[in-house]
């Protein structure tokens, strides 16, 4: 039996990068790469929410997928709870310039919380079939599957107009536009928010095998949940 106290640093970990994301989220990257406009396509929710991952799967290599599963479930609470508050009380306190209706935060709640929980299950799955071959594919093939269906699920939901019986759509994420704003072919906005937001995670996961493999090093013998 594993104690509470043993993992509430992941338990900490992922409530904090659940409600840094949401807001962080509320907030585009400005700034040009080429011809590039990124605040067309990210917000600064890109670099913080893909660490989720990271924390998820550490918390399956120490303490197995019983344990992670509890920790998602925690992430996928405060992942609607946040969706629904953050938002009003930011423009409340000027720190955004718009408000968003009712209906399109309990939509955005509901692609929020779904994504989340089915990314990051998806995630302790993969992890749990590669767990025992090299140290690297795990959490990168976990993450990368997870990223994908988080992603795909959270803008289609959100934005996509077949969704639409979830609650009002956005008109602008719904317009026209270049795709990622510099090509001649045109989708609608959210396509490639969607684009811009994956290709993010993906490096990320990348990226994030460095802390993993520091952090798992460590662990002579991981405390496996049966």
């Amino acid at each position: 039996m594993i104690r509470l106290s043993a993992y509430i640093p992941f338990v900490a970990a992922m409530a904090l990068i659940v409600v840094a994301s949401n807001i962080a989220v509320q907030f585009p990257v400005q700034g040009q790469l080429g011809q590039l406009a990124l605040a067309d396509i990210l917000t600064w929710g890109a670099f913080t929410y893909p660490v989720a991952f990271l924390v998820t799967d550490l918390a399956n290599r120490r303490y197995g997928p019983v344990v992670a599963r509890r920790i998602v479930m925690i992430g996928f609470v405060a992942a609607i709870a946040c969706s629904i508050v953050i938002p009003p009380l930011l423009f409340q306190y000027g720190y955004i310039p718009y408000e968003t209706a009712a209906g399109r935060l309990v939509r955005i709640a509901i692609a929020s919380g779904s994504a989340f929980l089915v990314g990051q299950l998806l995630d302790i799955t993969v992890f749990n079939w590669l767990r025992r071959q090299d140290w690297w594919r795990a959490p990168v093939f976990g993450s990368l599957a997870g990223s994908v269906i988080d992603t795909a699920m959270f803008f289609s939901i959100a934005f996509a107009a077949s969704f639409a019986f979830v609650g009002p759509d956005d008109g602008f994420a719904l317009e026209q536009a270049p795709l990622l704003g510099v090509m001649t072919e045109t989708a609608p906005r959210w396509i490639s928010w969607a684009i811009g937001d994956l290709t993010v995670k993906l490096l990320i996961a990348v990226f994030a095998l460095i802390p993993y493999r520091l952090i798992a090093a460590r662990w002579s013998q991981p405390a496996v949940a049966a």
